[in-house]
């Protein structure tokens, strides 16, 4: 090796699966105590790559050298054995099972005589957490814990088995801003002890506060290499996505006084003795719902629309009351919901483009129980082409998307049912920074045709930069609007109040 501090090198790797050529000739080198971070679109071959590392998959051609030595990987307990460890971006972690048991299931510890040691267990897992700086009841299941404790049950998982060489795979996508920042100190604690890391982020401030080198895939191949200290984000967009990206926001247009209230929720109490909220949703506006994870953003979104249960409220749509019991209602009165979790709730991954448009409109092409294909396909394609889905066809499955074009299909849905209020929750976590800037203009031009968004998003410079007033959250309660240059992180921060921790 002509790099004495490398401890994993791949070499030339290649992978096609049916009629998909996913990775070609793919080098990466990574050192000891660096946190390295693997940039691309969706799609480019990211997750191909780390999963013929850790042995899911094989690759069809190239090399793996761990400390210089040549090394195959017939499964994922091959990699284990050889000191690597996956985080990956959907928890693998058994709900009902406790961290305890998660983290040592299927090499429990046993005592002298060769029972089950619960106790050495719980022993070697509390000494785990506190390693890493964090509280975690041992004694309940982990479907009780926060989102960030289950991050870091999953990372207390990984460093039991005496990972070398840790993937962390977007570790920060349903982090606070503080959980974040703990993350990234328990990272600088582990790359200080040799510990190399691989980070997978589509947020890029973050390659910059925690990575030290970058590699960027883009088409399946390499498509650049640079330290971190030697590039700026302009040239890294450009790496990754082929062009430059003039500008990460669309222009705001300019708010017309006197717009029509689309949307006017005098009050909504989530619970009995909980706020009383009210907010206003304007025509051709988008209103942002902001605030750290956990202080009632969805939940009152899905409460207005009768998605989830509530105390009491009152909604007016076009200044006519409504009751909204249910998302049927809410849907029948024009109201579309883009939910945080796309691929659980929002789609029905297994089918084609075709049935994840129409399914919520059949009866719009044809009578009693005969549909038109023809004007189901018209209709459809014409909606792909409006929001820009890049497929092969609409016929394809949209569980082969990306997840930008994912989240086009569930737009295309709701403009096929001629939604005028839209919910986009999370809109864009997970998708790349090429696919956000689609997703950004989109949502423009929709308002630009009158239609209304909520905007839910634990991303502030999103928040600020697509955002005509901001509804600001803390504990359940709207404690500003924002609009104009109130909308700053600064101030929204400062409403939002910081001091959440992951205990």
């Amino acid at each position: 090796m002509n790099d004495t501090n490398e401890i994993l090198r791949l070499e030339s790797v290649s992978k096609t699966f049916p009629g998909v050529k996913a990775l070609s000739g793919i080098d990466l080198s990574i050192r000891r105590g660096e946190v390295h971070a693997l940039l691309g679109e969706n799609g480019a071959g990211k997750s191909t790559l780390m999963k013929i590392l850790c042995g899911i998959y094989q690759a069809d051609e190239g090399r793996i050298y761990i400390e210089g030595s040549k090394r195959n990987f017939s499964g994922y307990k091959d990699a284990i054995q050889a000191g690597i460890g996956i985080i990956f971006q959907e928890f693998s972690l058994i709900p009902y099972l406790t961290a305890v048991e998660n983290i040592f299931l299927g090499r429990y510890q046993t005592n002298s005589i060769g029972l089950m040691s619960k106790a050495a267990m719980k022993h070697a897992a509390r000494e785990l957490f506190e390693e890493l700086g964090v509280e975690i009841n041992l004694n309940v299941p982990i479907c009780e814990l926060s989102v960030a404790q289950q991050q870091f049950v999953e990372i207390g998982k990984a460093l039991s088995l005496k990972a070398r060489i840790l993937v962390l795979d977007e570790p920060t996508a349903t982090l606070t801003p503080n959980e974040a920042e703990h993350l990234f100190k328990v990272m600088r604690d582990l790359r200080a002890k040799g510990v190399a890391m691989i980070f997978i982020s589509h947020h890029l401030e973050e390659i910059f506060e925690i990575c030290d080198r970058i590699s960027v895939l883009r088409d399946g191949a390499n498509a650049g290499f640079a330290d971190v200290a030697t590039i700026d984000v302009a040239q890294l967009v450009e790496m990754m996505v082929g062009r430059k990206i003039e500008k990460n926001f669309p222009p705001k247009p300019t708010r017309i006084r006197g717009a029509r209230k689309v949307l006017e929720v005098p009050e909504i109490q989530l619970a009995k003795g909980g706020a009383v909220n009210r907010f206003d949703l304007y025509q051709g506006e988008i209103l942002g719902f902001a605030g750290l994870v956990g202080s009632g953003r969805t939940e009152l979104a899905l409460g207005m629309m009768g998605a989830d249960p509530v105390h009491k409220k009152r909604v007016l749509l076009n200044g006519t009351e409504t009751s909204l019991k249910d998302p049927t209602e809410a849907l029948a009165s024009g109201i579309g919901l883009l939910p945080e979790s796309r691929k659980v709730e929002g789609l029905v991954t297994d089918f084609s483009i075709r049935f994840n448009i129409s399914i919520n409109n059949l009866k719009k092409y044809g009578k009693r129980a005969l549909i038109s294909l023809a004007a189901e396909k018209k209709s459809t394609s014409e909606l792909c082409r409006r929001v820009g889905v890049k497929a092969p066809s609409i016929e394809s499955c949209v569980a082969t998307l990306s997840g930008g074009n994912q989240q086009k299909v569930v737009i295309a849905r709701w403009l096929d049912h001629q939604c005028d209020v839209l919910i986009f929750d999370e809109p864009t976590r997970g998708i790349d920074v090429g696919a956000k800037a689609e997703i950004y203009e989109l949502m423009r031009e929709l308002t630009q045709q009158g239609k209304s968004i909520i905007m839910i998003s634990s991303e502030l410079p999103e928040i600020v930069g697509m955002c005509d007033r901001v509804c600001v959250f803390s504990r359940g309660s709207i404690v500003a609007t924002l609009e104009g240059d109130s909308i700053n992180p600064g101030d929204i921060m400062r409403h939002a109040t910081a001091g959440n921790s992951i205990s």
